[in-house]
């Protein structure tokens, strides 16, 4: 402000020397300068009339500054968003995961228990056809108890669900008859060495029935597969035809359960749990009369007395134990099927069968010659790569 005012003092005396001579003197040089009492004020006009310009620049400057850190703040809140919803995201499939995890390590445990007892009741009880009819029947014992005690949500059926229900009960109730014969024939590791073979059946089935197409990675895998059961079949010590062709009859069974399955709890407001409970039952219906016919009371009675006579009253806990487990197993596997795929499903079916194989070795100490080991290890090796060609 004072540099300004000299400077017009400055110029004027060239454009007027009059005004000069009245500076010299007091009287003109008090009228002409402003009271010595006003100089802030006199700044404050200055500032306010003089330089609007540099007022309005800063003005403008802070304000593109302003517009660039709104921006930044935007952006940052923008992926600060989709960060935490990427790891929302990320955070349910990993317990997603979990949990299927979980399901295929319990399913795994009860189903290599009731291999044990399954195989110990039949050496002493040769009847399959009323073993499997007693595992069906306390599955379907123990689902009427949840819901009649509220333990368990009774589910909400219609006409509709039962005749979807059908055909898996149907699958269901032939596979399972079917293992159980062979496992009555031959050794609990021979029947699940030829039943893993079933993502040969699955991929088969899917290709030519529900024209699915695979990856030739898929089908090279299945090479190891069926030429590992084949040898193991070839080189096992009590090859039994009936034993061999009952897993056969099984492993093609239990696919078409599989798929008509997950086809039938689309869109249904069924649990897996519940939906099991529902096959059992009606399994337990188609299955009855035929074990009734096939075997018969007489000879059940007969053939319970002498167990009981020979083994003792542990003989009863093993029919308990194998019926009991059969189901919760049975129940597990659809609480994964819920979540997965048909063919997801075969392959944790196959590796569960590795468990089941060496288990039942130690337990039951089964003769194993080295090239029929071999044969199992080329078998479980294709599926190994089945589900990497898969993934």
């Amino acid at each position: 402000m004072i540099f300004s005012l000299n400077q017009s003092n400055f110029t004027i005396p060239q454009c007027n020397s009059n005004i000069t001579d009245h500076r010299r003197n007091s009287p003109a040089k008090s009228l002409i300068l402003p009271p010595l009492s006003t100089p802030k004020i006199k700044k404050l006009s200055i500032v306010s009339n003089s330089k609007p310009l540099h007022v309005s620049s800063i003005q403008e400057s802070l304000g593109a500054l302003k517009h660039d850190y709104d921006q930044r703040v935007v952006c940052k809140a923008y992926e600060a968003d989709r960060s935490e919803g990427d790891f929302v995201v990320e955070k349910t499939e990993a317990a997603k995961r979990v949990k299927i995890g979980f399901y295929f390590a319990t399913w795994w445990f009860l189903n290599v228990i009731f291999n044990i007892y399954n195989k110990k009741v039949l050496n002493a009880f040769p009847y399959p056809w009323l073993t499997s009819t007693l595992s069906l029947a306390a599955g379907s014992a123990i689902m009427l108890i949840s819901w009649a005690t509220k333990l368990a949500e009774a589910p909400k059926t219609d006409l509709d669900f039962w005749k979807s229900l059908f055909p898996v009960a149907l699958a269901h109730t032939i596979g399972h008859v079917a293992a159980t014969v062979s496992m009555s024939k031959v050794a609990v590791s021979f029947t699940h060495i030829i039943k893993s073979g079933e993502p040969a059946f699955s991929v088969l089935v899917s290709r030519f029935i529900l024209g699915e197409s695979f990856p030739t990675s898929v089908y090279l895998s299945l090479l190891p597969i069926i030429g590992g059961c084949g040898l193991a079949a070839l080189t096992e010590l009590n090859f039994n035809m009936i034993g061999f062709m009952g897993a056969m009859i099984s492993n093609l069974a239990f696919v078409f359960r599989n798929i008509f399955s997950k086809r039938g709890m689309k869109g249904k407001s069924v649990s897996g749990m519940n939906y099991y409970a529902c096959l059992s039952l009606l399994s337990l219906l188609i299955l009855t009369p035929f074990a009734i016919a096939v075997e018969g009371p007489k000879v059940w009675a007969a053939g319970w007395q002498n167990a009981v006579s020979e083994i003792g009253p542990h003989f009863i806990w093993w029919v308990a134990a194998q019926s009991i487990f059969y189901h919760l197993y049975n129940q597990v596997s659809y609480m994964s099927l819920d979540e997965i795929s048909p063919l997801t499903f075969s392959i944790g079916n196959t590796m569960k069968r590795i468990s089941v194989i060496v288990s039942s070795i130690i337990i039951f100490h089964t003769p194993v010659q080295p090239i029929n080991a071999l044969g199992a290890a080329i078998a479980i090796f294709g599926t190994f790569l089945y589900s990497q060609s898969k993934q």
